[in-house]
C-alpha cells in the first residue's frame, strides 16, 4: 500500500496542465487515475451538475483540444474521442471523487490535492527566486556603475594632469 502512495504522487503531478489560465486535469486522466472509465466520470458529473460549477469544471474547444493532442504524447487518445474534453481544476477533480464514491476515487483525491499543492508550492518558489534574483541584478548593476566611475577616479589620479612646467634658469 506504501509503494502505491509513493508512485501514485509524481504520476499526478504529470498530468496537471495548464489551461485557460488553471491548473487542471483533463477526464480522461482523471476517470483513469479514479479507476473509472471516461464515460462512467461524465456521467456521473452530469448527474450532479450543481457541484460542478465553472471553476471547479470546463469543456475544452476544438481548438484546445487539438492544442492538447499536438503538446502532450500522451494525450494522443483524444485523437479518436469524438466529443470534446473536461477539464477538471483542484476543486473539481475533488468534487468527482466525492460524485464516484468509491474508495480508490476516495484515496487517489487525496494525491490529487498533494499535487495540486506542491505544483503551488513550487511555482511560488519560483516567484520568489524570480523577484530576488531581479533584486540583485538591481543591486549589481548599481554596484557596477560605482566600481567604474570608483576605476575612472583612480585612472585620474595615477595621470597627473599636464601642466607646462616654468623653465628655471637661462633660456636661449
Amino acid at each position: 500500500m506504501v509503494t502505491t502512495k509513493l508512485t501514485a504522487l509524481p504520476r499526478v503531478e504529470n498530468i496537471i496542465l495548464l489551461m485557460r489560465g488553471e491548473r487542471v486535469i483533463l477526464d480522461a486522466d482523471l476517470a483513469d487515475l479514479y479507476g473509472v472509465s471516461t464515460g462512467v466520470l461524465n456521467q456521473a458529473v452530469k448527474r450532479n451538475k450543481k457541484r460542478f460549477p465553472e471553476d471547479f469544471l470546463f469543456q475544452l474547444t476544438e481548438n484546445e483540444k487539438t492544442e492538447v493532442i499536438t503538446i502532450c504524447d500522451n494525450l494522443n487518445k483524444l485523437k479518436y474521442y469524438r466529443g470534446l474534453p473536461y477539464a477538471f481544476t483542484e476543486h473539481g477533480a475533488v468534487m468527482a471523487a466525492s460524485v464516484l464514491n468509491s474508495n480508490r476515487a476516495i484515496e487517489i483525491s487525496v494525491f490529487v490535492v498533494r499535487a495540486f499543492v506542491k505544483l503551488r508550492e513550487t511555482l511560488t518558489s519560483h516567484k520568489q527566486i524570480a523577484h530576488k534574483l531581479s533584486l540583485l541584478e538591481n543591486k549589481v548593476a548599481k554596484h557596477d556603475t560605482q566600481i567604474i566611475s570608483l576605476l575612472n577616479a583612480i585612472r585620474q589620479l595615477m595621470n597627473p594632469p599636464h601642466s607646462e612646467k616654468k623653465k628655471i634658469g637661462f633660456c636661449r
